[in-house]
């Protein structure tokens, strides 16, 4: 199993290039499910999430080929499996983005529940729900979602969906159905993700008529068919962010090719507040930083706010900043679990329930450390880059699965850090 050796204590200096959205790519992967004409997505990340849903898609029957330059062209002309089995969606939740489209080309699809997750519950209810509403009769038998039309009709049908809770996948998903349903659907509390008009763009391209993505409402009038397209994958905000909080945290002076300030609005302010110095260039934003910065408490939101996808890394740099902070988390209730591992490091946290107060610290000491979740790897990455010593993380399968060759990046602006073997954890 691969670890990450980190010696600390080198400031960052130099370009990083920012890949293509990990949330942005797989809807959009399952996107090409929804025609039977060729779609060609470009700026598609090196992911271990990437490689699955590839899989997937071509489990079903569908033509998936990949260069070595992120484009990765898909023709589902061919698809004669519209189902998503256990083996593969276990590893990967986002896999039940495929249930909308195959729904609303083929009319009936079978997707497996997508299991337990380390960070908290992710419930599928509010798709079925949405999709029922569109006419979908979809019931859970041996841990599948069995997915058809209801008696009568020929295709989905266009409705009011409003969800109980914002849901980035949901909304994806309803999006994706709706784009071949009959009629007009309205969704209410959309998710706003920079990764939701991504999506919609691209469906517009292929003959979609969406209105009002990026707000909380909207409108999607379906189309008969949809045709091929090509689609360039926008930024991977979270990629992004993470690098900003690594540069706040160790020092340096860095430029994030790509990045875009008006998608991390709320992760931009608070490293400015935090003393980091961030502004938008030509091509993405330059971060400076030097010396501990101040510590800043937040609460983790839906889009437009200080995203839970971005806590751990933010944590890192608190707990080696100034001052004391609360972290309060709402999105997800295990999602402090890179805490004990940051005690390891010497960090001074404590934790109760959703809330935890980091008390900054001048310095972290290396140790042996263990990955729980992909963003929590990324926080001890950060934390690894900024200890005395060496820092070695354990499994980092998880890091994989989001960040395209994060060591390399980090490597090429002078971080000490490589990718080691060793044996299971």
């Amino acid at each position: 199993m691969d670890k990450l050796l980190i010696r600390g204590g080198r400031t960052l200096r130099g370009e990083v290039p920012i890949s293509g959205a990990k949330n942005a790519a797989l809807p959009e992967l399952c996107a090409a499910l929804l025609t039977a004409e060729p779609v060609t997505l470009h700026n598609v990340p090196r992911l271990q999430d990437v490689a699955t849903m590839l899989q997937l898609v071509r489990n079903m029957g569908v033509t998936a080929e990949r260069d070595g330059n992120g484009t990765v062209s898909l023709d589902a002309g061919d698809l004669t499996k519209p189902e998503a089995p256990y083996e593969l969606v276990k590893t990967m939740r986002a896999s039940v983005l495929a249930l909308g489209p195959l729904l609303a080309r083929f009319g009936h699809a079978r997707v497996s529940l997508p299991g337990g997750c380390a960070i908290g519950s992710r419930p599928v209810d509010q798709h079925i729900k949405g999709l029922t509403a569109m006419g979908a009769d979809i019931s859970v038998e041996h841990g599948y979602m069995v997915a058809k039309l209801q008696p009568g009709l020929a295709r989905l049908r266009g409705a009011r969906i409003t969800t109980d809770m914002v849901t980035v996948t949901g909304t994806e998903n309803f999006l994706m159905a709706a784009a071949l349903a009959e009629g007009e659907t309205v969704l209410e509390n959309a998710a706003q993700e920079p990764e939701i008009p991504d999506l919609a763009e691209m469906l517009i391209a292929m003959g979609a008529k969406i209105e009002g993505h990026g707000t909380s409402r909207i409108r999607i009038q379906g189309v008969e068919r949809l045709h091929g397209g090509t689609h360039t994958v926008v930024a991977d905000r979270i990629e992004a962010g993470t690098f900003l909080c690594a540069v706040a945290a160790a020092g340096g002076d860095v430029l994030l090719r790509h990045a875009r300030a008006d998608h991390l609005d709320a992760v931009v302010e608070k490293l400015r507040e935090a003393g980091a110095a961030i502004e938008a260039v030509e091509g993405g934003l330059r971060v400076r930083a030097s010396g501990r910065l101040r510590a800043q408490s937040f609460r983790t939101t839906e889009y437009p706010g200080f995203p839970t996808d971005m806590q751990a890394q933010f944590m890192a740099l608190n707990v080696i900043a100034e001052g004391t902070s609360t972290v309060t988390e709402t999105i997800f209730e295990n999602r402090f679990m890179h805490v004990d591992e940051m005690l390891r490091l010497g960090a001074r946290i404590q934790t109760d329930g959703k809330v935890a107060v980091i008390e900054g610290v001048p310095q972290l000491s290396g140790a042996t450390v263990m990955a729980t979740d992909l963003r929590a790897s990324a926080s001890l990455v950060i934390a690894g880059l900024v200890a005395e010593g060496e820092t070695l993380v354990d499994r980092i399968y998880h890091l994989d699965r989001g960040y395209d060759r994060m060591e390399a990046k980090l490597r090429g602006i002078g971080a000490d850090i490589e990718r080691v073997s060793g044996g299971a954890a």
